[in-house]
């Protein structure tokens, strides 16, 4: 019996940041990873329009949502709490208790060999995140 698939982690990516990683085959950084010191995943796809509507409704264009395999990835994943994204802070994402949910940090590049899919992501012209079909997540 083959083992079972681990749980996808997900990272939401602009998509002209993404796909310009991909075609120079360099590894890929969003923008605020020397800030940060890491890149930012999510293992609950229900917390995702939440994370991009906090943190990401102001940047503009396309998003896509990857979908990782952790099982691929090379370097070190550790489950925090939620921490800023650049100088966006994290309060209100998440309640401020004890049981708040830990977040996944990738302490390395996405390999590209991780990446299991990239799904759309809808958005309003405003920039609210809405809807990412292809889970049914609305």
């Amino acid at each position: 019996m083959a083992a079972a698939e681990a749980a996808p982690l997900f990272h939401m990516v602009q998509e002209s940041l993404w796909t310009a990683a991909k075609a120079s085959g360099k590894p890929y950084f969003p923008p605020t990873y020397e800030q940060d010191g890491f890149i930012h995943l999510t293992a609950d796809a229900r917390f995702l329009l939440g994370i991009g509507n906090h943190f990401y409704k102001s940047v503009p264009g396309n998003w896509l949502l990857l979908c990782l395999d952790p099982a691929r990835l090379t370097a070190k994943v550790a489950f925090e709490p939620a921490a800023p994204v650049g100088s966006t802070s994290s309060d209100g994402l998440t309640a401020e208790k004890e049981d708040a949910p830990l977040f996944p940090h990738l302490y390395g590049t996405i390999d590209y060999e991780a990446v299991r899919s990239e799904l759309a992501i809808e958005r309003d012209d405003s920039g609210a995140f809405l809807a990412i079909p292809s889970l049914g997540i609305r």
